[in-house]
C-alpha cells in the first residue's frame, strides 16, 4: 500500500521533462535511495522538491470559504481558464507543442471541483500569483436559522384583549338569560 500512494513520475509531473536516470530506474525507487553510493550521483533533490510541487492542488474547505489552490507553473496566463459549469468550478489549461531543454513539448489539463451548495457561484473569484499559483474561491453563505422558521415580532398595544363592559350591559345579558 506505501508503493501506491508514494508520488512517482507518472503521478502529475509529466510536464516537467524526463531525464535519462528518470527511465533507468523504476518507478519505485524515485525519492528514495535504498542504494545510497550508487544513486547519490543521480540524485537531484532540488529538481524533486520542485517537482513534488508542481501540478498539485490544495483545496480549503472550511467554515467560512471554499478555496482551491492549483499549480500552473507550466502555463502563461492567457494559457489558463477559469469557468463555472453546472456546479463546478473547471479549471483548464493548455499550450501548443513548444520547445523545451529536453525537445518538443506540449501540455493540457482540465480540474473539475464540486462548488459546495453553500456557495454562491456567482461570488467565486480567481487570482494567479507571481509564481504560478492559481487561487480559485469564495465566501460560504452566512446559515440562516432554519429553512422553514421566521421570527415575527410582537406588537405590544397597551389595550386589554377583552373589554369590560358597562353595568347596562350585564344587567341586559342578566335580563336575557332569565327570560329564556
Amino acid at each position: 500500500l506505501d508503493e501506491l500512494s508514494r508520488p512517482t513520475m507518472y503521478d502529475q509531473n509529466f510536464g516537467l521533462g524526463l531525464l535519462d536516470d528518470d527511465l533507468l530506474l523504476g518507478p519505485r525507487y524515485h525519492g528514495r535511495s535504498h542504494f545510497p553510493v550508487l544513486l547519490k550521483s543521480y540524485l537531484r533533490p532540488h529538481r524533486l522538491s520542485s517537482a513534488a510541487q508542481s501540478g498539485l492542488s490544495c483545496i480549503q474547505n472550511d467554515k467560512n470559504n471554499f478555496k482551491v489552490n492549483l499549480d500552473v507553473q507550466q502555463f502563461k496566463p492567457e494559457e489558463v481558464s477559469v469557468k463555472v459549469v453546472d456546479g463546478y468550478v473547471v479549471v483548464e489549461g493548455k499550450h501548443e507543442e513548444r520547445s523545451d531543454e529536453h525537445g518538443y513539448i506540449s501540455r493540457q489539463f482540465t480540474r473539475r471541483y464540486k462548488v459546495p451548495d453553500n456557495v454562491d457561484s456567482n461570488s467565486i473569484t480567481s487570482t494567479l500569483s507571481s509564481d504560478g499559483v492559481l487561487s480559485v474561491g469564495a465566501p460560504k453563505k452566512i446559515p440562516e436559522k432554519s429553512a422553514g422558521e421566521r421570527p415575527i415580532q410582537i406588537v405590544q398595544t397597551n389595550q386589554p384583549s377583552i373589554k369590560q363592559s358597562s353595568n347596562k350591559d350585564e344587567k341586559n345579558y342578566e335580563s336575557m338569560e332569565t327570560n329564556q
